[in-house]
């Protein structure tokens, strides 16, 4: 018997043979991405029930080295849950680590296992009369621990932060299968090193989260949205500044569209009508959470927008007057990647800069672009508060986009990435890092920063089981210079 069987065997004696997947069929939803983008193999797919079966299952792999790669909803879109084409890697599959285990209004916290869908966790706060914050546009199907692991954004970071931020305490299993139980709900915590946060956001390379203890929120007594249009990103930016002068903390959401991410909508799904006679060079949504009244909220943001038409700052805007018409801004803002998915093949990317550098980001990286690719069409948009765009490239009208991924794709994303660099942002803002972008993000980074990193990965995971591939490039040694 070799040492995969000899695995497969023990897990299946572990969780029972109905948790070890190994027929084709059975296996195939857990090995491609989201996107469709990679696809691995796997010598078994496993469905652990609870974090001591976890840890089980790490041991295991430790004792017959098999490199194992944990998975939630496998939503993500850098393949950072897709095992390699080896077929020696094993799957971790936690999404039957699916119990909320309390609910504490009084400290203001939810204790959820990681195999928790999103969207159910902001349904159970909403239950208590609270909010749970994090919003993005995969939360039917998401789940908690792959938002930790990746240290998801989404909608609501400009008031309540990313996932990071929402979360106080991890349960974690790490590679040499103990538990770390670390389900504090603790606001104040100065005891040492915060071991919470090298697990957040390192998609598994260096343990398992299984369990979280996540920060809920009073629940809003009203919610308005408004579209504004707008000239220029620079003028984008002024908005920001008077909108925050306004409103302060209430303001939570302040996205940032370009005119073809607006016209790309409309062209695929006609039903979501732009509320302008006339196009705008960028559109901005933006939502005010407000705990005292509707009436409160929308009296602040007409004056907001009377002193934002008054400076020439704002072309154009409209207030949403009931939740049918906010749900359908909202809807011109979600529908982005599905009219892009609509037009065809696109070179993505999920980037940061710093929120000063946006508008000169844009202007500048737009025109080398386009003068590398004449006709290129840019689909700008993101969470302009934090800084965060997702700037994406499609092909000239009429090009074959097939051709023009295979063409351009490297050099436009080195050309984007250098732009990055030079304003010195993030080549990844929300998405995180996987197997899509480790090379870049070992070239990016300064040589100090990727020896630190991988110091971590080695003193932590000594064995590099534990997701390997991912996030950090490591052959298993001691990190001695840097290897981009």
């Amino acid at each position: 018997m070799t040492a995969t069987q000899a695995f497969i065997a023990a897990c299946a004696n572990a969780l029972g043979a109905s948790h070890v997947l190994t027929d084709a069929h059975d296996t195939e939803p857990y090995l491609v991405d989201w996107r469709k983008r990679y696809r691995g193999e796997a010598c078994a797919v496993l469905l652990p029930a609870d974090t001591t079966q976890v840890a089980a299952i790490v041991r295991l792999a430790r004792e017959h080295r098999i490199a194992i790669v944990p998975q939630g909803g496998n939503t993500g879109l850098v393949g950072g849950a897709t095992p390699d084409a080896s077929g020696a890697q094993a799957v971790i599959s936690l999404k039957r680590l699916n119990r909320i285990r309390d609910v504490d209004t009084h400290n203001n916290t939810i204790t959820v296992e990681a195999g928790v869908v999103l969207a159910d966790i902001q349904a159970r706060a909403d239950g208590a009369q609270r909010l749970f914050p994090l919003s993005l546009a995969a939360e039917g199907s998401c789940t908690i621990g792959g938002n930790l692991s990746t240290n998801a954004g989404g909608t609501g970071v400009l008031r309540y932060g990313n996932t990071r931020e929402l979360c106080l305490g991890l349960e974690v299993v790490t590679p040499q299968g103990e538990i770390w139980d670390g389900l504090r709900g603790l606001r104040k915590d100065n005891t040492g090193y915060d071991l919470r946060d090298l697990f957040i956001g390192a998609e598994g390379t260096l343990g398992i989260i299984t369990a979280a203890v996540m920060k809920l929120h009073p629940a809003p007594v009203a919610e308005v949205t408004a579209l504004a249009g707008l000239a220029s990103p620079h003028a984008a930016l002024d908005f920001l500044s008077l909108a925050q002068h306004h409103a302060g903390a209430l303001l939570t959401g302040f996205e940032l569209m370009s005119d073809f991410s607006m016209r790309l909508v409309g062209k695929h799904f006609p039903q979501l009508r732009y509320p302008f006679g006339e196009p705008h060079a960028q559109t901005v949504l933006l939502e005010l959470s407000d705990s005292e009244s509707a009436e409160h909220a929308r009296a602040l943001f007409e004056r907001l927008m009377e002193e934002a038409l008054e400076k020439g700052i704002v072309e154009n805007a409209v207030v949403a007057e009931n939740l049918a018409q906010s749900q359908a801004f909202w809807g011109l803002r979600e529908h982005i990647p599905l009219a892009q998915a609509e037009e065809g093949l696109n070179i993505k990317h999920d980037i940061a800069v710093p929120i000063s550098s946006i508008g000169r980001f844009i202007e500048e990286t737009d025109a080398i672009i386009a003068k590398t690719v004449p006709g290129v069409r840019m689909v700008t948009f993101g969470h302009l508060g934090d800084g965060n765009l997702h700037y994406n490239v499609q092909a000239p009208e009429g090009v074959d986009a097939k051709r023009f991924l295979d063409e351009f794709q490297t050099p436009i994303n080195a050309l984007v990435y250098d732009q990055v660099h030079r304003h010195r942002g993030s080549i990844s803002a929300e998405h995180g890092i996987g197997q899509l972008k480790v090379d870049e993000a070992m070239h990016y980074k300064s040589p100090v920063e990727v020896r630190l990193m991988q110091t971590i990965k080695a003193a932590l995971d000594p064995d590099n089981l534990m997701n390997p591939g991912k996030v950090v490039r490591w052959n298993g040694t001691p990190a001695k210079e840097n290897i981009a």
